[in-house]
């Protein structure tokens, strides 16, 4: 059991992206906005925590106009899918030892 912690993955150490990445499972696609506003968080700490699971490749962010407003939409990457996955399974491991 001692090394089981070191299954987790780093990507998802932190709460705001763990519930990112528990959202975007939940949907196939969410807006900044309706993001921010289940999450309650501000645009920076969103943004921030976007960008990091951005860069790890769990998710895609896509940039467009709604008429002259800036709409932006994330979702799980194939990759990002399975990585969530595979590190609530070691959570599970570690909650349910043997």
């Amino acid at each position: 059991m001692k090394h089981l912690i070191h299954t987790l993955n780093k990507a998802f150490d932190h709460r705001v992206r763990l519930g990112v990445m528990a959202v975007l499972l939940a949907t196939d696609a969410v807006s900044f906005n309706e993001l921010k506003e289940v999450l309650d968080l501000t645009d920076g700490n969103l943004a921030s925590h976007v960008a990091a699971l951005e860069k790890a490749g769990y998710v895609l962010v896509s940039k467009q106009f709604i008429g002259k407003k800036p709409n932006t939409t994330y979702t799980a990457t194939a990759e990002g899918r399975a990585a969530f996955q595979q590190h609530l399974e070691a959570l599970e491991k570690l909650l349910r030892p043997g």
